[in-house]
């Protein structure tokens, strides 16, 4: 009776270690559902973006608005008889060309 103790206490050893460190092991699963949440964040995201990319092909398809739209956007095109203006930013902030800020 006492050697099949013995036996059973070894066999549950093993077991354990291989649960605990062995191939494909408790921390090994929790790693990997981390990377599978990971995952599905990304997923997400793309999933957000192919809807927005969608709706843009589609409102292309369909009217006149977004192609126009694109067009004064990104090519710089104008109507006839339109007055285009471009406000360029001053690259300088607003504090620095002040004379009187360093004088105390």
């Amino acid at each position: 009776m006492r050697t099949f103790t013995a036996l059973l206490i070894i066999v549950f050893s093993l077991l354990q270690y291989r649960l605990w460190f062995g191939k494909n092991s408790v921390p090994d699963y929790f790693s990997l559902q981390e990377d599978v949440a990971q995952q599905k964040l990304v997923n997400l995201k793309l999933q957000q973006r192919n809807k927005l990319l969608y709706a843009d092909t589609d409102d292309l398809k369909l009217g006149t608005e977004a192609i126009e739209e694109r067009a004064r956007n990104e090519l710089g095109m104008i109507k006839e008889n339109e007055t285009f203006f471009r406000v360029i930013p001053n690259k300088e902030p607003s504090g620095q060309n002040d004379t009187s800020q360093g004088l105390y």
